[in-house]
């Protein structure tokens, strides 16, 4: 009797260990710490909700969990890094994992770069690269200077007590300057500020939709969404025909003329120009925002960028790009907003191959995040890593910095943010005219916070400023 008991505990045990390995659970895919799913339908999502953000939710993942850790986006295993030792092994990764980027689709398209992966997202960089490269850039200086005159009458004639609404002038100028270089003059004044409103109704649909409030189909707000997203599509396709029949000469080309020359489906040629303009204003209009915000606040970083600018530019000479790199202080300031107001704070790549990472066994087809935001605020990497220094950047202070330890573009696969030096240029441009010319002083009795929505981090509230004219 006692042989058949043991026989018959050790035959139990066998079935149970032959089952778990069959069919294991969400844990036993692999070995890397993390997150058990919350909600077998959705996995973490609600967990991420409930954390604010997606930055915020592998902030709080990475502090328990290490440098490597997983969670689940629904019922697709995710895994985030969160050293820049560990991003070393995606140098060379070119593919995004549509998943983690699905919430854009309504607005940008199914179309989209984004979504574009192998030969077919190679190829179309390769073609809409040079619109934002070197040779292209220097086109774009006198764009810049126009508008931020512009802005700068515009802050005289409020000077004093008049409250500026800093992040709703920092997203129009900046968009003004990725249209206009983007697709030329034809995008006038007032069709821009039509272009943002319509703009802005689709994206605050869209960040309802990441908390998981979807609207309803046939519904009163589907209809307000789709309505504003077909103004934008007529207003970029009434663009796109008339470049097509108004040519301009080869030197003169911008982003839209490549779109028409590669000969593309029109959806595409939408899709693709509503990503590059969302990218193009949306990172630079967020970090002008907090440089502005830092600078007000820093009076002694407000000072001496002053002395920069007057010292390498004079009271009236404009940024050029052969001036550009001698504003070192000015790119020092730039950098640490990108990285204490964490403008960017994640991308991610996947492998149709597993692949070894801090080791662990990553399995194919993995979304894998490089958790920007996490590194940048990592106090082994920057010490007193919430002040604002722009020290840090200087260069004794960067020797012995890990060199993918501030990547608040993107790195891998040759896949970098394709308009990271239009957001340097334009933002410098910006504020050697703005700072030049003011004081900025930030209204009393203000509780600025910063919120990571979806892909950019943003002020939640409106950050007022007044300002004073310089002699």
């Amino acid at each position: 009797m006692l042989d058949y008991a043991i026989f018959a505990i050790t035959f139990v045990v066998f079935l149970i260990a032959t089952g778990l390995y069959l069919y294991p659970g969400p844990n036993k895919i692999t070995t890397i710490p993390g997150l058990e799913p919350s909600d077998p339908k959705d996995g973490n999502l609600g967990d991420i909700g409930r954390a604010g953000s997606l930055h915020e939710f592998l902030l709080k993942l990475h502090a328990e969990y290490g440098d490597i850790a997983s969670f689940w986006w629904g019922q697709q295993l995710v895994v985030s890094l969160g050293a820049p030792e560990l991003w070393k092994q995606h140098e060379r990764i070119f593919d995004r994992p549509p998943l983690l980027f699905k919430g854009f689709e309504p607005l940008i398209g199914a179309k989209s770069i984004q979504y574009a992966n192998g030969l077919d997202g190679r190829t179309r960089r390769k073609l809409y690269d040079p619109s934002f490269g070197h040779n292209a850039m220097k086109y774009y200086y006198s764009i810049f200077q126009e508008l931020g005159q512009e802005m700068a009458q515009k802050w005289e004639s409020m000077e004093g007590d008049q409250h500026i609404p800093l992040r709703a002038h920092t997203i129009d100028l900046t968009m003004k300057a990725i249209t206009r270089c983007s697709f030329g003059d034809t995008f006038k004044d007032e069709e821009c500020l039509q272009f943002s409103r319509n703009y802005d109704i689709c994206w605050d649909d869209i960040n309802e939709r990441t908390k998981g409030n979807y609207p309803v189909e046939g519904s009163p707000r589907e209809k307000k969404f789709q309505e504003a997203l077909g103004r934008l599509h007529t207003t970029i396709g009434r663009v796109a025909k008339y470049r097509r029949e108004n040519p301009p000469p080869p030197q003169e080309q911008l982003f839209i003329d490549l779109l028409i020359e590669g000969d593309l489906p029109e959806e595409q040629v939408l899709c693709d120009a509503m990503t590059y303009m969302v990218g193009g204003f949306h990172t630079s209009g967020n970090l002008l925002t907090w440089a502005l915000y830092f600078i007000a606040t820093h009076k002694e970083v407000e000072e001496k960028l002053y002395q920069e600018l007057i010292d390498v530019l004079g009271k009236k000479e404009d940024v050029t790009p052969d001036n550009i790199s001698q504003l070192v202080y000015l790119r020092q300031v730039l950098d640490e907003t990108l990285r204490c107001a964490v403008v960017g704070p994640w991308g991610a790549r996947y492998m149709d191959l597993d692949i070894e990472i801090g080791g662990h066994i990553v399995p194919a087809k993995t979304p894998v995040i490089h958790a920007f935001g996490v590194v940048l605020q990592d106090e082994r990497i920057w010490p007193e890593p919430n002040k604002f220094d722009p020290e840090r950047f200087d260069a004794e202070s960067s020797k012995g910095r890990h060199k993918l330890a501030f990547q608040p573009f993107g790195f891998a696969g040759g896949r970098k943010c394709p308009g990271y030096k239009f957001s340097y240029a334009e933002t410098s441009v910006f504020l050697s005219i703005l700072c030049r010319q003011f004081k900025l002083h930030l209204v009393d009795g203000q509780v600025v916070t910063w919120h990571g929505i979806i892909m950019i981090t943003r002020p939640v509230d409106e950050i007022w400023i007044t300002v004073t004219k310089r002699d």
